[in-house]
């Protein structure tokens, strides 16, 4: 091991600082891949559930340490050795239902509500610290995630308008005109991946909707694919997922 990294293993501020720090940025990069892949948890998602996981870890060695040091009078009046972190972990599984609660699948077949819910359960995780007396992680902590959900939303912002995937929601008058969206897509220098047609749309609607996987070959706006789409007359609604 290296030995240079020695105190910064230790429960000190500059080991927690580094640990918090860590994993905010080594979870926005797998977030960052995640991204431009237009999956439905990407960029920030990760950030935050990778520093809630951290955030957990240490308290369970913030306790360890406590019981060693400080509280260790308290502890030797206790018959049982009690095992505190089990009640942590109880409600970082419970808080999965109320996240799940956020998460919803639109109409338009988009999913919202994960980052809601990943910034549930870090502050879950930040309860914990907090009831722990986990002060300094509370603290560091309740930064970074202020920072992951609100200086860093252009960020995120940029990666997804940087991307070459692209999906398209169209809504249209009718599956005669599907063949005249596809030929508009096909002028641009785009791949359509595949097209998902929603069979279980009202039958009674006069109007049909799709969605368009998309792959650029080539860096286009995709402000100039939607308007190229947009501008046909059988396009009722276009909109990116």
């Amino acid at each position: 091991m290296l030995s240079f990294l020695d105190d910064l293993r230790q429960m000190n501020i500059a080991g927690v600082v580094l640990r918090l720090v860590l994993a905010m940025l080594f979870g926005g990069f797998i977030g960052y891949e995640r991204g431009r892949k237009h999956r439905a948890a990407g960029f920030r998602t990760y950030m935050l559930v990778c520093i809630g996981a951290a955030l957990t870890i240490l308290i369970g060695q913030y306790q360890f340490t406590m019981y060693r040091g400080a509280w260790q009078a308290l502890i030797s009046h206790i018959d049982s050795d009690p095992d505190v972190a089990r009640y942590g972990a109880q409600v970082v599984n419970g808080i999965g239902f109320l996240g799940a609660g956020t998460i919803i699948l639109t109409g338009r077949k988009e999913v919202k509500g994960l980052t809601t819910a990943a910034g549930l359960w870090a502050s879950a995780c930040m309860g914990l610290a907090i009831g722990a007396g986990f002060y300094e992680g509370v603290i560091l902590c309740v930064i970074l995630i202020a920072v992951s959900m609100r200086a860093l939303a252009w960020l995120e912002t940029r990666i997804v308008e940087r991307t070459r995937n692209i999906n398209l929601f169209v809504e249209f008058g009718s599956m005669k005109q599907l063949g005249d969206i596809i030929a508009s897509i096909k002028t641009l220098e785009v791949r359509i991946l595949h097209i998902d047609i929603d069979t279980d749309s009202d039958k009674k609607s006069p109007s049909q909707n799709a969605v368009f996987y998309i792959r650029m070959l080539q860096p286009i706006p995709h402000e100039h694919l939607l308007s190229t789409v947009g501008a046909l007359d059988c396009v009722q609604t276009i909109y990116e997922l």
